[in-house]
């Protein structure tokens, strides 16, 4: 397995890890952001990462792996070819996480659950909602990043590659929102 130190040069390497003034999925902001597609965009990074993750849920009989659109995509599928199963993502309708596009999950069927980055777990969240609701048995929550510094708890085991506490404000208390530095929106969902 990969140590921290490793996962984290990956990040800095491909110039994943920024710096500035972000607004993030949750709403929150932040002085840090981690842009995983950057590191996605990178074969070789990612089936190393989804490898890692892959072998932390090895033992749990693992028949399908999910991410939430659009993060969780590319690690799913990359996750799912190391675990050798079936990988699928889950997407918003009417603000809803759903399987579409004939994907589905049958009752009982063993799932995985994975994500680029968590802030506040949210996607996940509603991704593992979408698997119970169709009778899945999540096994686990896989992410690649954990900002939370490990205090979101998902109900599920939950393994991350790279835990980092990074502090976050709510946009009305946030120091850098008040020193007037715009904010920018580099992730997928839109607040």
């Amino acid at each position: 397995m990969l140590t921290n130190e490793e996962i984290l040069s990956v990040f800095q390497q491909t110039g994943a890890m920024l710096t500035g003034h972000f607004k993030l999925t949750s709403g929150r902001h932040s002085d840090r952001y981690f842009q995983c597609a950057l590191v996605l965009q990178h074969p070789v990074h990612t089936a190393a990462l989804c490898r890692d993750l892959a072998v932390r849920f090895a033992g749990g009989d693992v028949s399908v792996v999910i991410g939430p659109a659009t993060g969780g995509i590319i690690v799913a599928y990359e996750t799912a070819r190391a675990l050798g199963v079936r990988g699928i993502f889950a997407e918003r309708e009417n603000g809803v996480m759903t399987l579409r596009r004939g994907f589905s999950i049958e009752p009982g069927e063993r799932v995985l659950v994975v994500e680029d980055v968590i802030t506040t777990g949210g996607s996940v969240r509603e991704t593992i909602a979408a698997v119970c609701s169709l009778g899945g048995i999540v096994v686990g929550a896989g992410l690649l990043v954990d900002r939370s510094g490990g205090t979101v708890d998902l109900g599920v085991r939950q393994e991350a590659l790279l835990v980092t506490e990074t502090i976050t404000y709510t946009p009305a208390e946030c120091p850098l929102c008040r020193a007037g530095i715009p904010a920018v929106k580099p992730g997928s969902r839109s607040i």
